[in-house]
C-alpha cells in the first residue's frame, strides 16, 4: 500500500521526500516526521503515515511522539543556559547546588561529569520498584544516596535514564522549577516549538502510538502495562540477552552496565498516560520533528546560546579512543565514542559530512542535530521502533544524506 506523505520541501530538497518516501515502502516505516532548516529557514517539513499500529488514526502535522533520548539534548540545553547566564559552573561539584548529593563518595563530582557520561551514576545503588521512575523526589534521592558503580571520571558509560535525573535535579535546585516547566518557559515556549518533557494530558490525543519494530510486531490487543519483569523484559525486546536483576556489578555479565542503565524505565508503558504526563527528561519527550529542528534551529544559527557555549558543549569529553561501557555492547557505532557535553559528537557521519555538528539520537531511530557551520539543523522522529540509539538508523542515514545533497545545490558544504 503507498503511504501518502504530507508537507514541503524546498526547491532542492525534494531528494528528501523521495526518502522519506522510500522509508514506508521498502524500510517498515509505519508513521514519521522530518523536518530540516538551513540559515533558520524551514526548508523540509514532512509527514506521513499512522499514528497506531491499527491504522486508525492517521499521523498529522501536529502529532507528538516519544523521542527517547533525543529528550537529552533538550535536557543539556537548559544546563548549557545556566552556564552562559553564569548561574551555573560546569566545574563546580554538584554538591554546591544539590548538597544532599556528596553522599558516598561523591562530594567532588563537578557538574560537568554528570553532562559528558563520567559521573558513574548509571543506575540506582538499589533496584527501584516498577513505577518508581514516575516520583521524581525518590528517585534523586536514591541517586544522591548511591555510591558511583565505578570511580568518577575514569570511564564514561551512558547514563541512559539518570541523565534526566541528574541533570534536571541540578537545573531545579538553581530555578525552582521542573527541569520540564524551565525548558518550557524559557525555550521551546517562546520559540512556539512543539517540545514536550511532561506532556499535558491534554495533548494526549496527538500523541502516537510507539510501535516494535516489524520483525517483532506482535497482534494489536491492548495495553502492555509494566510488571516486576516488565523492563528486564523490554530491555531484553531491545537488546537480547541480558542479565536477570538485581545486578550486583558491572562484571556480572557483558550487558550488565547496559540492564543496570534501563532497568527501572518502563519500556511497556510508554503509550500510557501516566508514562507521557511524567518528566523523565532522559528519555520520555514527546515532540514534533518541526519542534525540535526549530530548537536546534538556534544553536545552528547561534541565536540562543553564544558561539563560546556552543564551541564548549561540542568539546568532546572523552579520552581518546574511549569506549562507552553501556553503549559499547548494543550499539554498533560505540566500540569508541565520543560525548560532548550532553551531546553526541559526529564521529561517524551520522550528521552529515561535518564533524563539528552534535545533536542527539533515541533508541528506536528518532535523531536530531545541529550543523552551525553550515547553518543545518535536522530532526526526524517516529513510532516504528527500529535499530541503534545514535542516528544509524538507515531511515534517518538516508533522509540526512538527502539533505545534504540538496544543501549541495546551494553552494559548497563545509565537512569531510
Amino acid at each position: 500500500m503507498t503511504v501518502r506523505v504530507h508537507g514541503t520541501c524546498a526547491p532542492g530538497f525534494d531528494g528528501v521526500r523521495a526518502e522519506f518516501e522510500r522509508s514506508f515502502a521498502e524500510r517498515g516505516e509505519l508513521g514519521a516526521a522530518v523536518a530540516a532548516t538551513v540559515g533558520g529557514e524551514l526548508v523540509v517539513d514532512l509527514w506521513g503515515g499512522d499514528a497506531d499500529r491499527s491504522g486508525t488514526r492517521p499521523w498529522e502535522r501536529d502529532t507528538l511522539v516519544n523521542v527517547y533520548s533525543t529528550t537529552k539534548g533538550m535536557t543539556a540545553l537548559c544546563a548549557h543556559l545556566l552556564v552562559e547566564r553564569g548561574e551555573l559552573d560546569l566545574d563546580a561539584p554538584v554538591a554546591r547546588y544539590w548538597p544532599e548529593f556528596a553522599g558516598a563518595g561523591k562530594a567532588d563530582i563537578p557538574v560537568r561529569w554528570l553532562l559528558s557520561h563520567r559521573a558513574g551514576l548509571i543506575a540506582p545503588g538499589e533496584p527501584m520498584a516498577p513505577g518508581a521512575v514516575y516520583d521524581w523526589e525518590k528517585v534523586t534521592e536514591a541517586l544522591a544516596a548511591t555510591r558511583p558503580w565505578w570511580r568518577p571520571g575514569t570511564a564514561q558509560g551512558y547514563h541512559a535514564v539518570t541523565f534526566g535525573f541528574l541533570v534536571g535535579e541540578v537545573v531545579r535546585r538553581i530555578t525552582g522549577v521542573s527541569l520540564g516547566t524551565f525548558l518550557r518557559t524559557e525555550v521551546t515556549g517562546p520559540l512556539g516549538a512543539d517540545v514536550h518533557v511532561g506532556t499535558p494530558e491534554s495533548e494526549h490525543g496527538r500523541c502516537a502510538d510507539m510501535a516494535p519494530p516489524v520483525s517483532r510486531e506482535a497482534p494489536v490487543s491492548g495495553e502492555v502495562r509494566p510488571s516486576a519483569s516488565a523492563s528486564s523484559s523490554s530491555s531484553r525486546t531491545v537488546f537480547g540477552d541480558v542479565p536477570k536483576p538485581p545486578v550486583a556489578g558491572l562484571s556480572d555479565h557483558p550487558m550488565a552496565p547496559a540492564t543496570l542503565a534501563l532497568q527501572y524505565l518502563p519500556l511497556g508503558d510508554v503509550n500510557a498516560a501516566a508514562y507521557r504526563c511524567a518528566e523523565i527528561p532522559a528519555a520520555n519527550g514527546h515532540a514534533t520533528a518541526r519542534g525540535i529542528a526549530a530548537v536546534y534551529a538556534e544553536l545552528a544559527c547561534g541565536r540562543l546560546l553564544s558561539s563560546g557555549a556552543v564551541e564548549r558543549l561540542r568539546t568532546c569529553q572523552s579520552d581518546g579512543d574511549e569506549p562507552d561501557l553501556v553503549l559499547r555492547v548494543g550499539t554498533p557505532l560505540a566500540e569508541t565514542w565520543p560525548w560532548g557535553l550532553g551531546y553526541m559528537l559526529n564521529q561517524y557521519g551520522q550528521a552529515g559530512p561535518n564533524p563539528r555538528a552534535f545533536g542527539h539520537g533515541g533508541a528506536g531511530g528518532s535523531y536530531a542535530f545541529a550543523d552551525p557551520e553550515n547553518g543545518v539543523s535536522y530532526a526526524y522522529t517516529m513510532n516504528r521502533m527500529g535499530a541503534g540509539t545514535s542516528g544509524e538508523d538507515l531511515r534517518s542515514v538516508h533522509l540526512v544524506g538527502a539533505l545534504y545533497e540538496g544543501l549541495r545545490e546551494r553552494g559548497p558544504v563545509q565537512g569531510r
